[in-house]
């Protein structure tokens, strides 16, 4: 017969010594008072604890004054400053400032994603990755903003938003001095001025500086509009374009004139109609120096130079000034019927804009 083993501590019986001595020791551990989690160590806990008092002891002596919890998370976080990047992939050269950092990357090359969720069978290239989904599921969102209360899914997130608040934003363009408040936000932007478009259509070649942008591209292609409303049932590319349809059925006009009160249902519409209180006239003719309020007054006006080379699209109302964006511009009606706009949503949006314009006069 097995061999009973019996815990001198709490008095309980197993046939296994090992679970009998790991469940005395996890009962043992300490455990935080706020959300009962358990940890090896009294320092670990010490740690943990500070996500909940929000105490961040470890300061960044450069310009950003950034703080972290723990004091590895500060050195890591000072390569920023120095640009040192140690760690180098080896198949495609790209440099990390951790070494887990370049694990993940790796992942990118071998197709590896180890870690997936048991709700919806999502995967993902690392146990971080796949702790921020998860609460999706749980709706755990356990960082929250002391200013406003807003709550995030990720520390990092809550800091990023807290700079709202702040007006920091730390991270400067080189080229043109324009700052942002996230990294990743000054990378697209220097897009600008490298001309780099990493993300391109399959099926036509166009490329974008985006990945959602390639994306909402793509519905094009496949004729998909995963956007409907469920008043009318009008379908749309965009979720931007299902939300300015909305207004027609709810009657909101968000967008007031500080100056006469008047409301639109887009931003678009009050900003043209602004012009009227301003005078400004940011369209002007290359022919002969008349300016014009409106981009689509300006392009009537120049039918009057005959001069002035203009490429009507055969397939939609549009007009080009330069052969480039002509070409560029059929791209979009591959795959299309004739007389068809590339994104319905666009035309519907013109019409929109179109009567409110036409009611600021």
């Amino acid at each position: 017969s097995a061999s009973i083993f019996t815990c001198r501590i709490r008095g309980l019986m197993t046939t296994s010594s090992f679970s009998l001595c790991f469940d005395v020791e996890r009962r043992q551990r300490p455990t935080c008072d706020q959300c009962g989690k358990t940890f090896t160590t009294a320092s670990h806990l010490k740690r943990h604890q500070r996500i909940h008092t929000g105490e961040r002891p470890y300061e960044c002596d450069h310009l950003c004054r950034k703080t972290f919890l723990t004091l590895s998370y500060l050195k890591k976080h000072q390569h920023i400053h120095t640009g040192e990047r140690p760690y180098e992939c080896d198949q495609c050269g790209k440099t990390y400032i951790t070494a887990s950092d370049l694990k993940k990357h790796q992942r990118i090359h071998t197709g590896e994603r180890p870690y997936d969720c048991d709700q919806c069978g999502k995967t993902f290239l690392s146990a971080s990755d796949l702790k921020k989904h998860q609460r999706i599921h749980t709706g755990e969102r356990p960082y929250e903003c002391d200013q406003c209360e807003k709550t995030f899914i990720t520390a990092s997130d809550l800091n990023k938003h807290k700079r709202i608040h702040t007006g920091e934003r730390p991270y400067e363009c080189d080229q043109c001095e324009k700052t942002y408040i996230t990294a990743s936000e000054l990378r697209k932007h220097q897009r600008i001025h490298t001309g780099e478009r990493p993300y391109d259509c399959d099926q036509c070649g166009k490329t974008f500086t985006l990945a959602w942008k390639l994306k909402r591209h793509k519905h094009i292609h496949t004729g998909e509009r995963p956007y409907y409303c469920d008043q009318c049932g009008k379908m749309f590319t965009r979720m931007g374009g299902l939300k300015v349809h909305q207004r027609i059925h709810t009657g909101e006009r968000p967008y007031e004139c500080d100056q006469c009160g008047k409301t639109f249902t887009q931003m678009g519409g009050l900003k043209y109609h602004q012009r009227i209180h301003t005078g400004e006239r940011p369209y002007d003719c290359d022919q002969c120096g008349k300016t014009y309020k409106f981009l689509s007054a300006l392009r009537t006006h120049c039918c009057v130079h005959p001069s002035k080379l203009m490429y009507p699209c055969g397939r939609c109302t549009k007009i080009f000034w330069s052969s480039s964006s002509y070409k560029r511009h059929q791209q979009t009606h591959i795959g299309e019927n004739p007389n068809q706009c590339e994104d319905k949503h666009q035309t519907e949006s013109c019409v929109l804009l179109s009567s409110e314009y036409r009611s600021v006069f």
